[in-house]
C-alpha cells in the first residue's frame, strides 16, 4: 500500500496514475494467483518421486504423467498472468 501512496505524490496525472495504479495492482494480483500453481506443482512433483520410490519399475509412467500435470498446472498460472493484465491495464 505504501507504493501507492508514493505514486500519489510523485505528480502524474490522474490517466498516469490510474494506469500506474492497474499495473501495480495486476503484478500483485497475478502474485497471489501464482501461488496456487506454485503448491500443486511442489505436491505434485513429491508425490511423483515417492511413487517412483517405491515402485521403480513404473518409474516412466509415472514421469510422464508428472510432466503432463506439470503442463496443466503452469497453463493455470499463465492463464491468470494473462487475465490479470487485460483486467488491469
Amino acid at each position: 500500500m505504501e507504493a501507492f501512496a508514493i505514486l500519489a505524490q510523485t505528480g502524474l496525472t490522474g490517466d498516469e496514475a490510474k494506469a500506474a495504479a492497474a499495473a501495480g495492482s495486476a503484478g500483485f494480483a497475478y502474485g497471489l494467483a501464482a501461488i496456487g500453481p506454485g503448491i500443486g506443482i511442489g505436491y505434485l512433483v513429491g508425490k511423483s518421486v515417492e511413487a517412483m520410490a517405491r515402485q521403480p519399475e513404473a518409474a516412466g509412467m509415472v514421469r510422464t504423467t508428472m510432466f503432463l500435470g506439470i503442463a496443466f498446472t503452469e497453463a493455470l498460472a499463465l492463464i491468470g498472468f494473462v487475465v490479470f493484465i487485460l483486467i488491469g491495464l
